[in-house]
């Protein structure tokens, strides 16, 4: 674990850079709270309330905030769910697509529009069946709360890239300024060299008006045999997505091969080197790529070897848990913990394994609109967290 602000060494340096930060890990110390299902764990800086929401979902992918303080959370097996704000689970939300929930594949990310208070619209993200294989879509569609349905929905995006793997789709949907969408695209696994196709999608982070249409300040916009939608790419796999509260710029949290997971900055044209360089190795141990850096192609604001699987990814800028202003959340699934990240501009300066005696592999994380941090719990149980100070 390095931060990529210092000059690029070899390998064995980022493993000796992962044990002696992981040896000065504090100790956690985990005791029960009131009731069964809530804990409080200490920290380095805040003892914390682990509280169950709602539990009971099977693989819980992605987690929305409606304005009346209820959630919509999907279930990667298909279903999308409406939580009420005392954790009640509805029947699945009629309304979505056919959905092939393979591998790491089905439904995925759940996004509401900025302006959902008044237009009710919904995003969402999901593996449809294609002829000879698979591809993503994403959708938006009215909801009608009352109704527990999804209404008028309709496909705004596509992917071009057709395949038949069950691993690497991405995908996370951030709405952003000005009714645009940002779309985190995995390379789908077999095909990682197309992260570096301008004329696929696979591998890349996407922006498109909420209405599917293409921003005409795109990079690519008008380019031969580039897609206009393309932001950036050389991505492997990002699971994390979110705007930092301040600067605007989407981060982005990738999974690496064996080794190599990265916290990116996704800017405008930007090429991000996979799978030319990376600080991981394939599975098998073999090498990837030519090594660590080339020119032209961007370093990670921060990566991890041995890799934590990293899902999710939150800022807590303005967040009711004060001791953790300004830090970076991430999940872990590999890792079964969440990850503190301390920010300062655009480095990383501290790391911190939290909720690791949980045992829960963390499919996703956010700040919600009261100020505390929730988390998704990825297995056939799931559950939706809410961290809190604990008194």
């Amino acid at each position: 674990m390095k931060l990529s602000k210092v000059p690029v060494k070899a390998l064995l340096g980022a493993f000796t850079g992962v044990f002696l930060a992981g040896s000065a890990l504090v100790a956690v110390s985990v005791s029960h709270a009131q009731t069964t299902n809530d804990v409080v764990e200490r920290t380095e800086k805040a003892e914390i309330l682990i509280e169950t929401i709602s539990s009971g979902l099977e693989n819980p992918w992605g987690i929305a905030f409606l304005p009346d303080g209820t959630f919509l959370v999907t279930e990667r097996p298909g279903r999308l769910r409406h939580i009420d704000a005392k954790g009640t689970l509805s029947k699945p939300v009629s309304g979505i697509p056919t959905v092939v929930a393979r591998g790491q594949g089905g439904l995925l990310d759940v996004a509401i529009d900025r302006n959902y208070s008044s237009n009710k619209l919904v995003y969402f993200s999901y593996v449809e069946p294609r002829e000879d294989g698979t591809g993503i879509a994403i959708a938006r569609a009215k909801f009608n709360e009352k109704a527990n349905a999804l209404e008028n929905v309709e496909p705004i995006f596509r992917q071009k890239d057709i395949a038949t793997g069950t691993a690497n789709f991405g995908v996370r949907i951030v709405p952003a300024e000005d009714d645009i969408l940002f779309i985190t695209m995995g390379d789908r696994f077999s095909t990682r060299d197309k992260a570096q196709d301008l004329n696929s999608h696979l591998g890349k982070v996407l922006r498109i008006n909420t209405d599917g249409t293409i921003p005409i300040d795109n990079p690519f916009v008008g380019q031969d045999n580039a897609l206009p939608e393309i932001w950036s790419l050389g991505h492997r796999n990002a699971q994390g997505a979110s705007l930092h509260p301040v600067t605007g710029e989407l981060w982005i949290s990738e999974h690496g091969a064996r080794g190599g997971d990265e916290i990116n900055i996704a800017r405008k044209g930007l090429n991000y080197g996979w799978p030319i360089i990376t600080y991981g190795v394939d599975y098998s141990g073999a090498p990837i790529g030519i090594g660590t850096a080339r020119e032209g192609l961007e370093q990670p604001v921060y990566y991890w070897v041995p890799s934590i699987a990293p899902s999710g990814l939150a800022f807590h800028h303005d967040g009711k848990i004060a001791p953790w202003r300004n830090s970076l959340f991430v999940g872990g699934l590999a890792e079964r913990a969440l990850v503190r990240l301390e920010v300062s501009d655009e480095a990383i300066t501290h790391e911190e394994r939290m909720l690791t005696k949980l045992g829960e592999r963390i499919r996703d994380v956010r700040t919600g609109p009261d100020g505390y941090l929730y988390l998704l719990t990825d297995n056939s149980k799931g559950r939706v967290l809410r961290l809190k100070p604990a008194s």
